[in-house]
């Protein structure tokens, strides 16, 4: 595995391969991404063959700075820079009308994009360096668990890049909120960091449900561990993820806040699958909005898709 650390020599080296039109694993503070030149054809394509992902799901494109969203979208609302200027640099991606520049590969045919300007200061340092938007989906095979550390890295993925920048844990655990803005009134597509309610209050509105088809991330069956996930009120000696004190080997005791139980979630299934568990029983956590991002990861990776 070639992994480098989080240094100015290895953003150099990695924006050389981005130009060159390769792939880079590189940590953002939601999950690791797979990274490539969102405005090569080419590198894109790279990172569905990486991923065995579906052509028809749409990736995020990430900007370093707001000069580089013309090369993303071809519009800029009110509501957008609302949204930017309350949660980026941060876990909050934003679906506009797509720029006629940006190849169709990376918004999986569809006419929108999703854009977000990240929260972690090398990947932005990277963007800027290379001097284009990058396609960074999370970098796992299609459907599974993300990574969360470097030692979540499936080698099928690692093989695909030229290099993987080790960043440490990620921050937030979670993927990014997705808000649709191309419709009547602002649509969640995907709940994530940044919660619904949040947003709600920089809007001035009620976020409706958005057609997940458009979002990145919108399969049903996703973040799915190899391992079977059942919900239940009490683990009961069995292997999971529990709310109390540990009772048997293969429970781990999970946060009973939101934001820091989704920051362990992905580690904690990585670490239950390594351990080689058929099943994977899971205490079912509170069904308050605040909530939502959790249980909807939980959710996809029990579901049969």
């Amino acid at each position: 595995m070639n992994i480098y650390p989080s240094d100015d020599e290895s953003i150099k080296r990695a924006a050389l391969f981005i130009r060159s039109g390769d792939l880079v694993i590189v940590p953002t503070e939601t999950v690791y991404g797979l990274a490539a030149n969102a405005l090569m054809q080419e590198a894109v394509e790279k990172i569905f063959i990486a991923k065995g992902r579906p052509a028809g799901h749409p990736l995020i494109c990430h900007v370093g700075v707001r000069e580089q969203l013309s090369s993303v979208v071809a519009t800029w609302p009110k509501q957008a820079e609302a949204l930017a200027n309350a949660f980026w640099p941060g876990p909050l991606t934003i679906v506009l009308e797509k720029s006629a520049g940006l190849p169709s590969v990376v918004t999986g045919g569809l006419e929108t994009a999703a854009v977000r300007m990240p929260g972690h200061a090398l990947l932005r340092r990277l963007i800027l360096e290379s001097g284009v938007p990058l396609a960074a989906p999370s970098a796992n095979p299609f459907m599974s668990v993300s990574p969360t550390r470097v030692e979540h890295l499936a080698e099928s993925v690692v093989q695909a890049a030229r290099m993987v920048i080790d960043g440490g844990p990620c921050s937030f655990g979670i993927e990014s909120t997705i808000v649709d803005l191309t419709e009547s009134s602002p649509r969640l597509l995907r709940p994530g960091a940044v919660s619904a309610a949040e947003v709600e209050q920089v809007l001035q509105c009620d976020l409706m449900e958005g057609d997940r088809s458009k979002a990145p991330g919108g399969h049903p069956k996703h973040y799915a561990p190899s391992a079977t996930l059942r919900f239940v009120d009490a683990a009961e000696g069995r292997p999971g993820l529990v709310f109390g004190s540990p009772t048997s080997p293969g429970q781990i005791e999970m946060p009973r806040t939101a934001k820091e139980y989704a920051s362990r979630l992905y580690d904690a299934l990585h670490t239950l699958d390594r351990l080689g568990y058929r099943e994977i029983w899971v205490e079912v956590p509170p069904s308050t909005k605040e909530w939502d991002a959790v249980r909807d990861r939980l959710e996809r990776a029990r579901s049969d898709g």
